[in-house]
């Protein structure tokens, strides 16, 4: 099994101290105060498999993709895999976020989409049904607010300054897919009355979910993907007990909670006993 890693706020420094390892990266100077971003995240890739998720951290954003995997056996008329579509986005998502300026999260994504439909080179069929795609979460922190966006099935959980969950972001436009053939499921991607994905289309950036919190000390915002998810969704976990997971210790704790409970079979439904397992816990601080 490939080791869960954690890993600082700094997209280029692996930190593995402890709990409180994590780098603070200075963000927001307001009104002569600077306020700070804490950012700590575990990734692990699914046993036996390349990890297709990816999480980037910055001055004073957050980039939290999970690729899509394709089997073997099926076509995507594309010759890159989900890893480069990951690595592919997220430098683009992360050029973005550095600019300056405060452009909406959609733009800034349909973007990067462009830019990764560019950046397929001619080589491939950008029209195929099953050519590589990522879910989508993006936090940006301003002054007085916080941004997010999230597209497709990972999820985001805003907690407030007393550690009460405000809300609860997931796009579930997936759940109407099941019991639906692969085939079928990739028929409605990026259409109306199906689901939508980062892939080759800018437009389906439009259709995530968006909006803002107030930026005020102490608020966290907890985002994963649905092999962190699953926790919730199949495992019987509250979120309540997944973020204190994750606040309480190295945030491998919580993957460590995943392995433990698909040791036990996959979820109920599913024939993947394993996914790529990722999660970020982002405090704001003053």
């Amino acid at each position: 099994m490939n080791p869960p890693r954690d890993i600082g706020a700094c997209s280029v420094a692996t930190d593995t101290r402890g709990p409180r390892a994590a780098l603070e990266r200075g963000g927001v100077a307001v009104a002569g105060r600077e306020w700070w971003m804490d950012v700590r995240f575990a990734t692990s890739a699914a046993p036996g498999r390349p990890n297709e998720d990816l999480v980037l951290a910055g001055n004073d954003f957050l980039i939290l993709l999970d690729g899509v995997t394709s089997p073997p056996h099926v076509p995507t008329g594309c010759t890159h895999d989900p890893v480069w579509l990951v690595r592919t986005l997220g430098a683009a998502l992360a050029q973005r976020l550095s600019a300056p300026g405060t452009r909406p999260l959609t733009e800034v994504l349909a973007d990067a989409i462009a830019a990764v439909r560019a950046a397929h080179g001619g080589t491939c069929d950008l029209s195929h049904p099953e050519s590589p795609s990522s879910t989508v979460v993006l936090l940006r922190e301003r002054p007085d607010l916080v941004d997010y966006l999230v597209l497709c099935d990972s999820a985001l959980v805003l907690v407030g300054p007393g550690g009460e969950i405000s809300r609860v972001v997931t796009d579930d436009r997936t759940a109407a897919m099941r019991g639906l053939t692969r085939a079928e499921v990739a028929g409605w991607r990026n259409r109306r009355g199906g689901f939508w994905v980062a892939s080759t289309d800018p437009d389906a950036a439009r259709e995530a979910l968006t909006g803002a919190l107030p930026r005020v000390p102490t608020t966290s915002v907890f985002a994963c993907t649905d092999g962190i998810s699953r926790l919730v969704d199949h495992y019987g976990y509250s979120w309540r007990e997944v973020i204190d997971l994750a606040a309480a210790g190295p945030m491998r704790g919580v993957v460590h909670a995943v392995r433990a409970a698909e040791s036990h079979g996959p979820p109920p439904g599913s024939r993947k006993q394993h996914d790529d397992a990722t999660a970020a816990l982002c405090t704001f601080l003053d």
